[in-house]
This record gives C-alpha cells, sequence and structure tokens, in this order.
C-alpha cells in the first residue's frame, strides 16, 4: 500500500492538502481471481432470483385455484361498485379488523357474492335502508366486507358465502314501513343468478350459503304470522342458513331452517352518542318506561289483536299510574328516556322480538320481556336471566307487583350484570367487525356449523 501525498496547486487563495491512497497489488493473478470470484456470485444471485421466481408462480397455478374466466362474466361493471362501496382504505379500520380471535373462530373463511348492485347497494340511495331495524343484512355486509380476517376473494377457501340481498329498503310510501312483497322475487333470481355462474351453490345445495332475514318472521317474508305460516320458507332457501331476528322455542314454520337469532338494528353511533350525554350508572327517574304503538281496542281495521292484546292491557291498568312512564306517540330523543329508566317495557308486537330489547339493553335499562316463547340472540354470550325480567303474557295485570318484588330484592345484582361493557357490545353490528361484537358472535355461530361446509367437510374426508 502506498500512500501519496501532493500539494495542490494554489486556487482562489484557498489552500490545502488531499491524500490519495491507492491500493496496489502486487500479484496480477490476485485480480483474476478477484473477477472470478464476482462473476460466481453474480451467476450465484441470477440462480436465487429464477429459483424463487418459479416458487412463486407455481403457488399461485397450483395452490390457489381461481374461479374459470367463464363463470366470473356476471355483470363486472356494477359489482366493482359494490366492493368500492364497502372496502375502506382507512388504516384504522384495517388495524382493527386484525385484532379478531382466530383461534375461537376456527379460522373461518367467509367469501362475498359480488352481485350486481341491484341486489343491494342501490337501496342505499335512501338513507334510512341502513338505519332502521331490520338494517342488521345492511350492516353484517359492510362489516364481513371490511374483515380482513375473515374474508376471502378467493371462493375456493371460502367455509362459508355470503349472499348480500337488501329486501327491507322497499318502504311504503303510504305508511312508511318496509315493504317485503318482492322479496321472494329477488331473492330468487339471486339465487338463480349465483348457481348459474359459479359452481358453489349447486355442489352443496346451498347448505354453506348465509343470507339475512331480518324481518318480523324471518324468511317467511310477511308481517302478518297467519299468513307468514302459510307461506312458509321458500322451497329455495330451506338448506341454507338464515340470520333472522325470528326466533322461539316451539316448533314454527317461519325457522323450519338452520337458522342463528340476531338482534335488530341499532346504531351503535346513536348508543354512543347517547351514553356520553347520560352515563350509564348516571341517575335513573324513569322508575318504568315504554314508548310505542299502545292501541285502547286491540283488534284494529284487519280484524287482528295486535300483541296479543298485551299492550293493550298494560295502557288500561298503568296509563294513570305515575310510576309508569308510558306514551304512545313517536319522539326522536326517546334513548334519553331509556338511559333514565330503571326498567323498559319489551312487550311483543305483531312479532315476539322488537328493538327495544337492544335500546334496553345498550342503555342499560333492565329489559322487561313480555313475549311467550321468544328465543333471544347469542345467549352463550349474553346471560339473559342475569341481566333481564321476563313476564308471562298472562300476568301482565300483575306487572307493576312484579316489578316492586324485583326492586326490592336483586335489582342491584341484575344492573351490575347488565352494565359490563361485553353484554352490550354483543348485541350491536360494528363497522369494521370487533371481537365479540353481533357481527363477531354471528360468525362465531357459523364456526359452530363448519359440517355444513363442503370445503370442511371435503377436507376431512380426505
Amino acid at each position: 500500500m502506498v500512500l501519496e501525498v501532493k500539494r495542490p496547486t494554489m486556487s482562489n487563495n484557498r489552500r490545502g492538502f488531499y491524500v490519495r491512497m491507492k491500493l496496489l497489488h502486487r500479484h496480477a493473478g490476485l485480480q483474476q481471481q478477484e473477477k472470478k470470484k464476482n462473476l460466481c456470485f453474480k451467476y450465484y444471485k441470477w440462480l436465487l432470483w429464477v429459483s424463487l421466481l418459479l416458487y412463486f408462480l407455481s403457488s399461485c397455478f397450483f395452490t390457489h385455484k381461481p374461479v374459470p374466466l367463464s363463470k366470473t362474466h356476471v355483470s363486472e361493471s356494477k359489482t366493482v361498485v359494490s366492493r368500492a362501496l364497502f372496502e375502506s382504505s382507512n388504516s384504522t379500520f384495517i388495524q382493527q379488523s386484525k385484532n379478531i380471535n382466530r383461534g375461537l373462530l376456527k379460522d373461518l373463511k367467509v367469501y362475498i357474492y359480488e352481485l350486481p348492485s341491484k341486489y343491494n347497494t342501490d337501496w342505499l340511495a335512501n338513507e334510512r335502508c341502513s338505519n332502521h331495524l331490520f338494517a342488521s343484512e345492511v350492516a353484517i355486509h359492510k362489516a364481513l366486507a371490511n374483515s380482513l380476517d375473515v374474508r376471502t376473494f378467493d371462493p375456493y377457501e371460502a367455509d362459508f358465502f355470503f349472499v348480500p340481498v337488501y329486501v327491507s329498503c322497499n318502504f311504503s310510501t303510504v305508511n312508511g314501513f318496509p315493504a317485503i312483497g318482492h322479496a321472494r322475487s329477488l331473492l330468487s333470481s339471486a339465487v338463480q343468478l349465483i348457481s348459474s355462474n359459479y359452481p358453489f351453490w349447486n355442489r352443496s345445495q346451498g347448505s354453506d350459503h348465509v343470507f339475512v332475514a331480518s324481518h318480523d318472521y324471518g324468511a317467511c317474508f310477511h308481517a302478518m304470522e297467519e299468513r307468514a305460516m302459510e307461506d312458509g320458507i321458500p322451497e329455495f332457501l330451506k338448506r341454507s342458513i338464515i340470520l333472522q331476528t325470528f326466533g322461539v322455542k316451539f316448533n314454527h314454520p317461519c325457522q323450519d331452517v338452520e337458522n342463528v337469532v340476531i338482534p335488530p338494528y341499532i346504531s351503535p353511533e346513536s348508543v354512543r352518542t347517547t351514553l356520553e350525554k347520560y352515563p350509564l350508572t348516571g341517575r335513573r327517574d324513569i322508575w318504568a318506561f315504554f314508548r310505542g304503538k299502545m292501541e285502547v281496542h286491540p283488534k284494529n281495521i284487519s280484524g287482528r289483536y295486535y300483541s296479543k292484546k298485551v299492550r293493550t292491557v298494560i295502557w288500561r291498568k298503568y296509563s294513570g299510574d305515575r310510576r309508569f312512564y308510558l306514551q304512545r306517540h313517536r319522539f326522536a330523543g326517546y334513548q334519553s328516556e331509556i338511559v333514565r329508566s330503571v326498567f323498559c317495557l319489551c312487550p311483543l308486537g305483531w312479532a315476539p322480538w322488537s328493538p327495544r330489547l337492544v335500546e334496553s339493553v345498550a342503555l342499560g335499562c333492565v329489559p322487561v320481556i313480555i313475549a311467550d316463547g321468544i328465543r333471544l340472540p347469542f345467549p352463550t354470550a349474553v346471560r339473559w336471566s342475569e341481566i333481564s325480567l321476563t313476564v308471562a303474557e298472562k300476568d301482565v295485570a300483575n306487572l307493576g307487583t312484579l316489578l316492586d318484588q324485583v326492586a326490592a330484592t336483586n335489582l342491584s345484582a341484575i344492573q351490575k350484570n347488565l352494565w359490563g361493557p361485553d353484554v352490550r357490545r354483543a348485541l350491536l353490528f360494528n363497522d369494521p367487525v370487533q371481537e365479540g361484537d353481533a357481527t363477531w358472535q354471528v360468525l362465531y355461530a357459523l364456526a359452530q356449523k363448519l359440517d355444513r361446509s363442503y370445503r370442511t367437510v371435503r377436507l376431512s374426508n380426505q
């Protein structure tokens, strides 16, 4: 090694020195060896890159089976809109969805059909579609679409197939209620579409396909029980899994299908807003509360008895009782009344279930369930007997005495159980899915039905 020190020429009156180092090889042979080493290293790197490329290409071709192009031609321009509406680029959504406990869900995978927008997202032009009591069909779709842990875009690795059809958003221009007369034809059209363009329905006869029927009598699609029972569940849905708000503990044609009882939809944002103004453990100055339809004469113009006369008895017996705050007219801010109440009456209407059930639990008011034989949502997550009261329909005239007895004995224990955050979370649909929330409970219920999954059964038989 030689160091050469040179004196630089004068430039702009600045002086200085620079040092240049040279590494001189004494033997020319060393230079040749170095070149050979460089060539070998370059060859090794090239070989490594080629090997890795071949590995990844083979993985794509042999491990992940793509849906044949002949099976993916269904209204492509419209289905892209559906995915764009629901997939969020918000990084916080992605982070939250990764917090789901995959072990409890048994690594469940759900494929969502990308249907033409007329089946779902076109209905969202009416804002009410995603906020009314039947809106769980929208909420579950959105939550699953944003769940990176559970959703799969490869149908061949799916355990279940979610069919997103909104049938509750056709609001009547007469009374404003959802008109569901079109439900059967719309769902039939969707099934025809997926069965003729994809292989997955036909291979299992729809047993691993999931639908939402968040109406009075589930997949019977009618608000009147007699008519609903007469029509029954459409034949093409009888082998599938129905997520439905309707459930009873006795035989009923409207639950004569594999089903999961889900809560009616209540906006989690509205609950959070109310609890910000009125703390859960704050003063409750209303002893017993109900706001809703209470007919003085229960037999309406159709000749049917609304609420099996239960609400009429409540009104006649307790409307003059100062302990009971009973209101028959709508009020936009009625959640502020619930959060101030000790007991919230949840009598049946046309159907056994009611959105008051969820609102009462979410806002810390002890639900008083008056609906004989009702089957409640997610009993493994929500211990209903520890957070609510059940009163037989025949005993409603003695309601005041029953509530007095509870208030004098175990009210504080019931409230302590009721006010736990896990109970409230289990009945609310969040977007994205949160561990323990209503959509997570749906997924947990599906994970217990993996024997209906074509993929799971096939793998277990191999």
